[in-house]
């Protein structure tokens, strides 16, 4: 059934941004991690990794591979990500589970060092990526299918994605980034009337990012 302003009821009568809608891996993202606040340093590196993979791919594409791409690259544990070199670059060529592109590859395992060392000068990932959570002044004042269509990147994503490719990281352009952040909860994205909107205001009123 279609709702209303970009929301569409599933088969279970849950509201949810249409874009999640018909396909029970993407509506149980939706509801159980898309948008919700995370800190992790783990989970933060593997998020830009994947997508920095998905560039010119779709999103589904990369998540129904996710098992495969932690499996392949040790759970993306940056320090062993870090330790990988050209034999483990040959076997990810050759694995079939991941995507067996060259450059992303070499890139993930860029990164991770790239990783490791702002860990190091940041106290971690997470502090760093925290800086960025955009003001309130930059960010749309209803949330509506309009709104989510046009946020394809944002000025905090415009300025982390110049930040990490002067620190040395790549495919981390600013769609990439804003992609990271929507996931990551560093913006919320759902739609005004979505239920898991009201979730992840709440998670991030709870939350005190790293650092500060």
């Amino acid at each position: 059934m279609g709702g209303t302003d970009g929301l569409v009821e599933g088969s279970d009568g849950r509201l949810r941004c249409w874009w999640s809608s018909g396909l029970a891996d993407y509506e149980a993202y939706h509801d159980d991690e898309w948008g919700r606040p995370v800190t992790d340093d783990r989970r933060l590196f593997e998020k830009l990794c994947l997508e920095g993979f998905q560039s010119g791919l779709s999103w589904l594409t990369i998540l129904r591979k996710r098992e495969n791409f932690r499996r392949a690259f040790a759970n993306f544990e940056p320090a062993a990500v870090a330790a990988f070199g050209e034999d483990d670059i040959e076997r990810l060529v050759a694995d079939p589970g991941i995507v067996r592109h060259r450059g992303k590859i070499v890139s993930t395992i860029n990164n991770a060092r790239r990783a490791l060392d702002l860990i190091a000068s940041e106290g971690s990932l997470a502090a760093y990526v925290w800086r960025f959570e955009p003001p309130a002044s930059e960010r749309p004042q209803r949330f509506d299918r309009a709104a989510l269509g046009a946020a394809t990147t944002a000025p905090a994503a415009i300025r982390m994605s110049k930040d990490l490719k002067k620190r040395g990281w790549s495919f981390v352009g600013p769609t990439t980034v804003y992609a990271f952040m929507q996931a990551m909860g560093l913006v919320n994205d759902h739609l005004e009337g979505c239920p898991c909107r009201a979730e992840a205001l709440r998670l991030r009123a709870e939350l005190v990012p790293p650092g500060r």
